[in-house]
């Protein structure tokens, strides 16, 4: 798992109170269906050790997590929640070791784990991954069930569930999504009828969880909603957070830094490397410490605002890598040590993880877990407050 140990310029302050809401939220949608809660990539950078432990008080059934590694990190943590391990397949006593499940999403790896379970005398419970359409990993072509017999078949190891993985259920049309689902309900259908087991079968992702009821099936399988982000693009007019709080959710980070130095610039003066911006007035520029090293990509070179006194301030000037500058001479009163908001809410004024992705041509995942994993975090609940 990979964690920040050195203070650089960036705080992520962790709402766990929003990530109970969110949780109670799809915990509204979806009924009494179990939730597999997604905290890989340390809890999409929100720090999976304490989102889980708040997931497990408010009663989550499951969590998920993609390699071992982060699995086992929870559990040197005293989480003992059933754990799901997506990908790995490797260092199969570790499955034993820390009361993991495997996903297996192959007949090979499923002999592995078979053997180990047999040298101990044991049987391990796992679920069995199916490619419908992802291309990715799972068991795909047309011997699939012929396959998933064969893994049921192994004396040692019990298959428990039953999972896939939606490739664009996060747009507006859902065609492929429906043929995917489709696609693998057949499989647990035939599976089903010549195996006769208990079967958790999930595929649901967030966007599934919150647009695709049929998908719903014994379990979903949510991260990003968890955490109070849309897996949908943004509407045309821009407005992400009506949106979300129309399904309930909230934001669980806000990232903010300070003012490091104010600068009163000429007009005429470049700003930065490449000098990509130069100052067409005499300029109030604000030099923040954070960077591209902080996960601030570089690609908001000119291309993004910050929130500094209630009011946006854009970026000036190529992002460096432990710096960033802001025009504030449209914000009065700005002083050195200011709080400065990069992703969150300031005053009436706020910016999205889903904008500053748009702004960067990506999504907010990897907005949050760039930023978020790089950032010292401090965690907030009922009032109190906690660093990491």
């Amino acid at each position: 798992m990979i964690r920040c140990d050195v203070r650089r310029g960036a705080v992520a302050e962790i709402d766990l109170g929003a990530v109970s809401r969110n949780f109670r939220a799809v915990k509204r949608t979806v009924g009494n269906r179990p939730v597999i809660a997604v905290v890989k990539a340390d809890a999409y950078g929100h720090g999976s050790v304490e989102v889980s432990k708040r997931l497990v008080a408010d009663g989550v059934e499951y969590l998920a997590v993609a390699f071992t590694a982060e699995a086992i990190a929870l559990r040197e943590a005293g989480i003992s929640c059933p754990v799901i391990v997506l990908f790995d397949k490797y260092d199969a006593h570790e499955y034993f070791e820390y009361r993991l499940i495997p996903v297996v999403h192959d007949l090979p790896s499923a002999k592995r784990f078979s053997k180990e379970a047999a040298r101990r005398k044991l049987r391990l419970d796992v679920h069995v991954k199916i490619d419908t359409g992802m291309g990715r990993l799972g068991l795909n072509n047309k011997d699939v069930l012929k396959k998933l017999v064969a893994i049921a078949g192994l004396e040692h190891l019990r298959v428990r569930g039953l999972m896939s993985h939606f490739s664009d259920s996060d747009i507006a049309d859902q065609t492929y999504a429906s043929i995917q689902l489709k696609s693998f309900t057949a499989i647990r259908d035939g599976f089903l009828k010549k195996a006769k087991l208990p079967l958790l079968c999930h595929m649901a992702n967030s966007a599934a969880t919150l647009s695709l009821k049929e998908a719903h099936l014994d379990a979903v399988r949510p991260g990003l909603i968890l955490y109070g982000h849309l897996p949908f693009k943004r509407s045309e007019d821009g407005q992400t957070w009506p949106l979300i709080r129309g399904f309930g959710l909230f934001p669980a980070m806000k990232v903010k830094t300070e003012v490091l130095s104010l600068r009163k610039l000429q007009s005429g003066t470049p700003v930065s490397y490449g000098r990509t911006f130069i100052t067409r007035r005499e300029s109030v520029i604000a030099v923040l410490p954070v960077g591209y090293a902080d996960g601030y990509s570089r690609v908001l070179t000119n291309n993004m605002e910050v929130l500094v006194g209630g009011k946006r301030a854009p970026v000036v000037g190529r992002v460096c890598m432990d710096l960033l500058m802001v025009d504030t001479t449209e914000v009065r009163g700005v002083r050195e040590k200011d709080e400065v908001v990069l992703i969150g809410r300031q005053g009436a004024e706020e910016i999205t993880a889903s904008e500053m992705a748009d702004r960067a041509g990506t999504i907010p995942y990897e907005v949050l877990t760039s930023i978020g994993i790089r950032s010292r975090r401090v965690y907030i609940s009922s009032g109190t407050r906690q660093k990491n």
